[in-house]
């Protein structure tokens, strides 16, 4: 005989990371925007609400919980998150299951306890501010006549130093090309958006790198 095994315990064996997060209670809507938000603007994931940091199964409390989530997505997120939800009974508990989709619309943003909308991505496990240069990358995503720039010194400066050195800060890139910090995001962000260089966002400061399908051609 067969033995089944409830999905939510091979969901829960994963542990968290990049597409998983495991809430034990709610109790504030703006903290799980905030996760949501990260979701939505990286590679979309789920929430397990009612699941210990330990992989334990708490349940939820009651249907509060899922109205908090609503929310989360719907009040304290600009723009508002579509989500999918699953309940799982184990022995009794409920386990929410919270499905979050990548959105077009990114940037989305959460409201944090000042009423200031911050921006997150989900890196690895953490969710993480989403910094200048990514948010002008996102701004330069939705225009409708797409991204065209001027393939000049400046930025071949920038190309040249990460075929030589794999990363740069934009401390060093301002440095090296004799421009202003606000200048530097505005070319970092162009490449970003193009799919030319990716980021270690999870560092501070951030490093920049070319992607490995990076093709000088396509700038010339």
């Amino acid at each position: 005989m067969k033995l089944i095994v409830n999905p939510i315990y091979e969901l829960i064996a994963q542990g968290e990371h990049q597409q998983q997060d495991f809430k034990y209670c709610i109790n504030d809507s703006r903290k799980i925007a905030k996760s949501l938000v990260a979701f939505a603007n990286t590679d979309g994931g789920r929430l397990l609400v009612g699941v210990k940091d330990n992989g334990k199964i708490a349940g939820v409390r009651s249907e509060e919980e899922y109205y908090m989530v609503e929310a989360a997505a719907k009040l304290y997120s600009k723009p508002k998150i579509e989500f999918g939800v699953q309940q799982w009974d184990v022995d009794g508990k409920i386990v929410l299951e919270i499905d979050i989709a990548p959105s077009p619309l990114r940037p989305h943003f959460a409201e944090n306890d000042n009423k200031k909308w911050i921006a997150y991505i989900r890196k690895n496990d953490e969710n993480i501010l989403a910094n200048a240069v990514l948010l002008k990358a996102w701004k330069l995503e939705h225009q409708p006549k797409g991204i065209m720039f001027k393939y000049d010194e400046t930025r071949k400066t920038l190309v040249d130093y990460l075929l030589k050195n794999n990363t740069i800060t934009i401390t060093k890139y301002s440095k090296i090309a004799l421009i202003n910090r606000n200048v530097a995001e505005n070319i970092l962000a162009e490449f970003l958006a193009l799919g030319c260089i990716d980021a270690s966002f999870e560092t501070q400061p951030v490093n920049y790198y070319l992607n490995n399908n990076f093709d000088l051609n396509q700038l010339k």
